[in-house]
C-alpha cells in the first residue's frame, strides 16, 4: 500500500495538484493578512494578486510587512518583476 502511495507522489499529475493547492494557499494567507493590514482589498486588487506566480506570492508575503497603506500595493504590484 505505502508503494502505491509513492508510485503516485512521483506522478506528474499529483506534483500539479500539490502545486496548485500551495499557490492557493499562499494567495489565501496573503488576502488574508493584507486584508488584515489594510482593509477590505478591492476586486482589481485581488484579480492582480490572482495572477502572481508563487514566487511572486513569496515576495508580496515578505514586502507586505513594510507596507503602510494600499499605495505601497499598488506600487508594489506595478513594479516589473
Amino acid at each position: 500500500m505505502l508503494e502505491i502511495a509513492s508510485e503516485l507522489q512521483n506522478t506528474r499529475f499529483y506534483q500539479e495538484v500539490k502545486a496548485e493547492g500551495r499557490l492557493a494557499g499562499e494567495r489565501s494567507l496573503i488576502l488574508l493578512l493584507l486584508n488584515r493590514s489594510l482593509g477590505e482589498i478591492s476586486p482589481e486588487i485581488e484579480t492582480q494578486i490572482a495572477a502572481l506566480n508563487i514566487e511572486q506570492l513569496e515576495a508580496l508575503g515578505f514586502a507586505l510587512l513594510d507596507f503602510s497603506g494600499f499605495d505601497d500595493l499598488r506600487q508594489w504590484l506595478q513594479e516589473p518583476g
